[in-house]
């Protein structure tokens, strides 16, 4: 093999140089402060961390006091003042479909003390709003999925059709004549009818009301067939036999009513559910998205919690950070198309 002198000159000069004791010695100092230099940061993060929280936290709810995610911020509250011993606010910040609240905590400081609940309406306005003054996936660092909400198909007695299957053979020979209610346009009850109607090709008319309670009643007075609505809101209907459950929503059969079966069951890949999502302002550090996460992993996994959401008509979760994030973005993908096929906008 041929060798290179002026390679072999430059062996022949390092090796003499770490020959030296007194270098060897200065080349161990440098390398040991190079590596001490380089875990400085890594160590500041735990450390913050650690600390977290050093004042009182800001929940913002993007709802009224008394709503679904009110409720479960106070509950969420509660439990993380409980563990730090730090105070938690809960601050409702509710008007334009939640864009206010969402705008406060999405220009708040990136450290943990401030957070935010979303639920599907925020991934709702999130596609169907052109212009808006935060983004969803940009401006926001998700914590933890914490429980989904699914939605139950109620239709007004007189309706024959007992199941999922005879009401979608019914609308089939009615074509146009069935009507559906909803708590409005671009509400998740009304995009989850439209996911129904696209997936099997029935013709139905579409009537928004304002809320759910006015579209219940009507259901029950029989102006309109049936409606899709939250669970809580239609169980004392369903137990007066006022209305009939049909089907829920959810991939699978809730435990909230284990004998209703899943749309699923008669349309395969249906699903569609609400949800309770924790949120940070984006580039919060990492380390204090896991605290937070922790602590409330452990919050869902109470008896007293997991009653309380059920009474909300939810279903406790728990998801990683990264699973919240996947999850978030396959909603916004799914109810993209949803909010395109169904004629929602912003302004009915």
């Amino acid at each position: 093999m041929d060798h290179c002198p002026a390679a072999a000159s430059g062996l022949h000069s390092w090796s003499a140089i770490i020959d030296r004791p007194r270098a060897r010695s200065r080349l161990r100092i440098l390398l040991g402060a190079g590596m001490l230099l380089a875990m400085l940061p890594l160590a500041a993060v735990p450390a913050h961390a650690q600390q977290y929280p050093t004042r009182p936290i800001r929940l913002v709810i993007l709802s009224t006091p008394g709503s679904g995610p009110d409720i479960v911020g106070r509950l969420i509250s509660n439990r993380l003042a409980e563990a730090w011993g730090q105070q938690v606010v809960v601050d409702p910040r509710p008007g334009a479909s939640g864009i206010i609240g969402a705008e406060i905590a999405a220009r708040a400081a990136p450290d943990g003390h401030t957070l935010s609940i979303h639920t599907t309406a925020s991934a709702i306005v999130s596609v169907m709003y052109d212009k808006l003054p935060f983004d969803l996936i940009r401006d926001f660092s998700p914590v933890i999925l914490m429980a989904s909400t699914p939605f139950l198909l109620v239709a007004n007695p007189s309706v024959q059709a007992t199941t999922i299957a005879e009401l979608i053979a019914l609308a089939r020979n009615r074509p146009g004549e069935m009507r559906y209610g909803s708590g409005g346009s671009g509400s998740p009850p009304h995009l989850s009818a439209e996911m129904l109607r696209t997936m099997t090709g029935i013709e139905i008319q579409h009537v928004p009301y304002k809320g759910v309670t006015p579209a219940l009643a009507d259901t029950i007075g029989g102006q309109i067939h049936w409606m899709i609505t939250v669970v809580p809101a239609a169980l004392s209907a369903m137990k007066a036999g006022r209305v009939r459950a049909l089907g829920i929503t959810s991939a699978k059969r809730s435990v909230l009513l284990p004998d209703v079966p899943a749309i699923s069951e008669t349309v395969p890949g249906y699903e569609y559910t609400g949800f309770y999502m924790l949120f940070t302002p984006a580039k919060t550090p990492r380390p204090i998205i896991d605290k937070l996460n922790a602590e409330i992993q452990a919050a869902l996994k109470t008896p007293a919690m997991r009653e309380r959401l059920a009474d909300l008509g939810a279903e406790p979760i728990g998801s990683t950070p990264s699973e919240a994030v996947t999850f978030l973005s396959g909603q916004i993908t799914k109810l993209r198309e949803l909010v395109k096929v169904s004629g929602a906008r912003a302004d009915r």
